[in-house]
């Protein structure tokens, strides 16, 4: 029996190993999975026995993934440091620690957290970093060919683990370095969906005497009260209905907290406008966006700051901004990573006190955005396709845009980053294929809805064209 047989690819994504579980994730390919990771992080480490912290979120099925995981990476002689029930955040902080373990010191080497972050409660899976770094990618592609070209091994149970405590740890660290903001009186409200944002946050809000109020604090891993996905605007209707009176400020977090929302009575503050609002607490800072910003902030930020336009995907922009060294790094989505006074990872949490601070130091977030030209920025627009398609339907696309027709837009140039971005005198239209699943996303920005609507029937039209000859090409 091959395990080729036991596991699919497509569970192996961009960024993580993320299925359904009792389908594509079982208590068996687990064990596999686990055993093959095991290796590659022993080869990448260049370690016999590396340490690698492993922590879960609060989904039903998470702690039967955390015992096959266990015995995988036992049986390719890994020694697992058990963090239990934590945020993601709380899982990167920790590999950056250092723990005694019977009288010796000891500093992981990798990282596994067990989530199924935004998706639905079907879901679950594994973000992996090793040395502090994403393995993602080519390496996770990679690790399934290793998989599928082996024969199946049997993995034994074996449920030795080293329990170590990075939940205090991260407390305190949250506690000692936003001191200032203790007795800070700004009301604000927190909706943690259920996830496992208050496996911390009320603790370290409670220590500095904040004024807040939380909503769905328990961690319930069958979100009895709405989906733990702050870019959708109805799982945010909870908080949006305790902004009012002198409560002008609103937190809103992903299951695993890794991803932010922030809004204000009048405000959904997108990663991109949050990257502004901090830059403006830096001096000279690099700040790394990615390409589907409003053209606004990357204008207003290099007022004051280095904006540098980058691919989408939490994963590329950790290893961007530590490529650069840069300050920041932010997804529109709310992934918000530090590396000013941080770590250089993807962290609502401390975004959130980081948040508090802007305003501790008397920013207005309101009257910053109101500063702002008025343009019209549409959500990203979906597109099915499929997973080979969408590449050659944007490639087909670069080659057009250099012999249109009267009508189309005057286009001024385009931007090949992630995609094209594809900049036009009032405004621009991205279009690109997503890295996790078989559509492509399209966005577009003017200074006026009709003339974003321009682009976008234009942008449309071309892609229907091509897909006409791709059509008509298989037939």
């Amino acid at each position: 029996m091959g395990s080729v047989q036991l596991i699919t690819k497509n569970i192996f994504r961009q960024y993580d190993i993320r299925g359904i579980v009792n389908k594509e994730l079982t208590s068996d390919n687990t064990k596999i999975i686990a055993y093959y990771l095991g290796k590659a992080i022993i080869e990448k480490t260049k370690l016999t026995n590396p340490y690698i912290v492993v922590g879960y979120d609060v989904r039903t099925h998470s702690q039967m993934l955390f015992e096959s995981l266990v015995s995988g990476l036992n049986q390719a002689g890994c020694k697992v440091l058990n963090i239990g029930l934590v945020a993601t955040p709380v899982s990167y902080f920790a590999s950056f620690q250092k723990f005694e373990i019977s009288e010796i010191i000891v500093k992981p080497n990798a990282s596994i957290m067990i989530t199924g972050s935004h998706n639905a409660k079907k879901y679950n899976g594994f973000k992996i970093t090793v040395n502090n770094e994403p393995f993602f990618g080519d390496e996770l592609f990679k690790l399934y060919e290793d998989i599928a070209q082996n024969e199946y091994v049997q993995i034994s149970n074996n449920q030795h683990y080293i329990n170590v405590d990075a939940k205090n740890l991260y407390i305190n660290y949250m506690v000692n370095q936003f001191e200032d903001l203790k007795n800070l009186d700004t009301p604000f409200a927190i909706d943690c969906g259920n996830g496992v944002a208050n496996t911390v946050l009320c603790e370290i809000l409670d220590s500095l005497n904040l004024n807040y109020q939380g909503l769905h604090l328990q961690p319930d891993g069958e979100f009895p009260n709405h989906h733990p996905d702050p870019t959708n605007e109805k799982n945010l209707e909870d908080l949006k209905a305790v902004l009012k009176d002198d409560c002008n400020l609103g937190f809103a977090y992903d299951g695993d907290a890794d991803r932010i929302a922030v809004l204000t009575q009048k405000y959904n503050i997108k990663g991109d406008m949050l990257a502004l609002l901090f830059s403006k607490t830096m001096k000279n800072p690099i700040i790394i966006g990615e390409v589907t910003y409003s053209q606004n902030i990357f204008d207003e930020m290099n007022h004051n700051a280095q904006a540098i336009m980058d691919k989408t995907g939490y994963s590329n922009l950790r290893l961007k901004l530590k490529e650069l060294n840069a300050d920041l790094a932010a997804e529109v989505s709310g992934h918000i990573f530090f590396n000013d006074r941080y770590y250089g990872y993807d962290d609502a949490i401390y975004a959130t006190l980081r948040v508090l601070e802007l305003i501790y130091k008397g920013i207005d977030l309101d009257k910053q955005i109101d500063k702002l030209p008025t343009v019209y920025t549409s959500s990203n627009i979906e597109i099915s396709t499929t997973e080979d398609e969408k590449f050659i339907i944007v490639n087909r696309i670069k080659e057009k845009l250099n012999t249109l027709q009267r009508g189309f837009p005057i286009i001024k140039d385009i931007i090949e980053i992630d995609g094209l971005r594809i900049n036009f005198q009032y405004g621009w239209a991205l279009i690109r294929a997503s890295n996790t699943n078989a559509i492509l996303v399209t966005k577009y920005e003017a200074t006026s809805y009709a003339t974003a609507m321009t682009y976008k029937k234009s942008i449309e039209n071309l892609i229907q064209e091509v897909r006409n000859e791709i059509n008509s090409t298989a037939s």
